[in-house]
């Protein structure tokens, strides 16, 4: 998924122009410098081609010098990881040395740069704007992203830029990709490295070694594979270091060209709300998961420590209860080689298509047992249901009322679906229709 970086000055409505694209107040937003302390970034899905959205943060310095230092180095970071940049300058204070500064050194990345003049909102900011064309610049955006005030043709424009899908990731339906995910530190690369049995890449204890994804490929009964090792993800409040934020992008770009994930938690410190918080972007995202808990060699165990720790795990991962679990240890090898075997299996489930006269008799089954409840004292019907999608596997119900059924009762179905069908390892979506 291409990357769209927003970068600029203090307090030039960089975080309200974030919003505005996304579509919903995230980026935290006040009339005063330093509002921004972490990057914010988003999938945004709203336009024909999605993308994921950087909100870069603003500083405090303590001097103009400094300024420039830190602008830079944030500038230099988002050049780095986006393919597409909007740099946003204040209509209303005018260009400033800074920004003359900043759009010299994007100019020379050769990477594609939009210069948005933000807080225009009128004709006279708009004729003073022509100032920033001082810049030597083709064209400049005249915005006004609080009111989205010109917002809509700067988007058609990013769009134009943004680079080709991957046709070979978009072609290649058998192979099967899968991320290798988790905070950092866990031994995800080290298990990467023994599930290939070669050192393909850095395992170091140092947090943070993987800053990229790293894609290998594997063949395993005949079947093509492909590993991605992905940066540990942190957080954003514990993320503190520059790129180990932009390690965080990677990583869900990484995800998103994956269709399985293998989330790896470190047996010795246990779950913690970093591993929730990864997990649910693999959730989010509607991959299927399996839980690889690495370590287990430094765990002192009794004939019940397996059992407690399954219990934990499924008492933490409750939104991931259909996601099976292994117990391994990367340094020593143990179990790692099942790992493959339990992928094999929810591959072939998370590719799976179910019959429709299978579906609606499972419907007609659940529905005599357990009705809709009443909606208005209205009964609910639904009428018959269709696979119409696998990775993840997706059903539309048709019906009446289908807007008021509670999520008790989608939550029924999707069990009764899983029940009846297994789906090891994969999220089940299902929606429902008005029958027109």
């Amino acid at each position: 998924m291409s990357v769209v970086a927003i970068v600029g000055r203090p307090n030039v409505g960089k975080s309200t122009l974030f919003n505005r694209i996304v579509g919903q107040r995230l980026a935290l937003v006040e009339d005063f410098p330093g509002v921004t302390r972490d990057r914010n970034y988003v999938e945004v899905a709203r336009y024909e081609r999605p993308f994921i959205l950087i909100d870069t943060g603003g500083f405090e310095p303590a001097s103009e010098d400094r300024l420039l230092t830190q602008m830079r180095q944030q500038s230099q970071l988002a050049v780095e990881e986006a393919d597409v940049i909007l740099m946003v300058m204040d209509g209303r204070e005018g260009l400033t040395p800074s920004d003359v500064e900043v759009a010299a050194g994007l100019r020379r990345s050769g990477k594609p740069v939009l210069f948005v003049v933000n807080k225009v909102d009128g004709p006279r900011q708009e004729a003073e704007a022509t100032d920033f064309y001082s810049l030597g610049v083709d064209k400049i955006y005249t915005v006004s992203a609080e009111h989205g005030q010109g917002v809509s043709g700067m988007i058609e424009d990013v769009l134009a830029l943004l680079p080709a899908e991957d046709p070979e990731f978009c072609r290649d339906a058998d192979e099967v990709r899968l991320a290798v995910i988790g905070r950092p530190n866990v031994g995800k690369s080290s298990l990467v490295n023994r599930m290939l049995g070669y050192e393909r890449v850095v395992a170091n204890a140092t947090a943070g070694t993987t800053r990229d994804c790293i894609d290998t490929p594997l063949e395993y009964n005949q079947r093509r594979y492909t590993l991605i090792d992905t940066a540990g993800i942190r957080r954003k409040g514990k993320v503190s270091q520059k790129l180990e934020k932009f390690s965080v992008v990677q990583a869900l770009k990484g995800m998103d060209r994956a269709h399985l994930v293998l989330m790896v938690i470190d047996a010795a410190e246990g779950v913690t709300e970093q591993d929730l918080t990864v997990a649910g972007y693999a959730y989010e995202k509607g991959r299927a998961v399996i839980l690889v808990v690495n370590k287990w060699d430094l765990v002192v165990k009794d004939h019940k420590t397996m059992g407690r720790y399954v219990e934990n795990l499924r008492d933490s991962f409750k939104f991931l209860s259909f996601a099976p679990i292994i117990f391994v240890s990367a340094l020593s090898g143990q179990r790692v080689n099942r790992i493959m075997a339990l992928v094999e299996k929810v591959a072939v489930e998370f590719n799976r298509r179910v019959a429709t006269p299978e579906l609606n008799r499972l419907l007609k089954e659940a529905t005599i047992s357990h009705p809709p409840p009443l909606s208005q004292g209205r009964r609910v019907k639904l009428f018959y249901i269709t696979q119409t999608a696998v990775r993840p596997p997706t059903f539309v119900v048709f019906g009446n009322r289908t807007g008021d059924i509670h999520f008790s009762y989608h939550r029924y179905l999707v069990n009764q679906l899983r029940e009846a069908f297994d789906f090891t390892g994969c999220p089940i979506r299902l929606l429902f229709k008005d029958r027109e």
